[in-house]
């Protein structure tokens, strides 16, 4: 005897477009754009600091009446560069992430949300060229999502918590997604 089956398979349409891109082979090499900007920002940054002197950001911390400024500003430098190397190579990133958000977070909250959210104020373009006013939280914003979409998204391929998680027996008892696509359409 053959059985009816009530339920009919619908067929793809554009609707599907992002399930169909979040489940396919490329997805899982998302996450290194983010770590490959997020990591060379925070190194960029540090580096800055550092290539002042290492008595020039903790003048300007002391300048903001911020509590040990010498502390805190050789603890920013070391946060945004070692932080920032461990994001580029994908090593411990859960870990780096929290001194690298509370970085973020004083940054936006001390200097950065007086001047509101735009992190480009376009003010003259004069001879010597464009000339901004003070950044806004925005790039502190994006920088504290990319970090979130690290730690909960992974590190994704090439990273070094990859390969210590595929060297251990542990990862290969659990599966490597979070979630599973189904791409036959059932």
């Amino acid at each position: 005897m053959e059985s009816m089956s009530y339920v009919k398979e619908r067929p793809r349409t554009w609707r599907d477009l992002p399930d169909l891109i979040s489940c396919s082979a490329i997805a899982r090499w998302a996450p290194i754009p983010l770590r490959l900007i997020v990591g060379y920002g925070f190194v960029e940054h540090g580096f800055a600091k550092a290539a002042r002197g290492f008595d020039a950001f903790p003048a300007i911390l002391q300048a903001m009446g911020l509590p040990a400024p010498h502390l805190l500003g050789w603890l920013t430098i070391a946060v945004e560069i070692l932080g920032g190397l461990a994001v580029l190579l994908g090593a411990l990133v859960p870990l780096a992430s929290i001194p690298m958000a509370i970085v973020l977070l004083t940054a936006m909250f001390t200097v950065h949300l007086p001047y509101g959210f735009s992190s480009i104020k376009l003010q003259a373009i004069t001879a010597a060229g464009a000339q901004f006013g003070p950044p806004g939280y925005e790039t502190d914003l994006l920088y504290l999502a990319c970090l979130a979409a690290l730690v909960l998204g992974g590190p994704g391929p090439l990273s070094i918590d990859r390969l210590l998680a595929d060297r251990t027996s542990e990862a290969a008892s659990t599966p490597n997604s979070i979630a599973t696509c189904n791409v036959s359409g059932q």
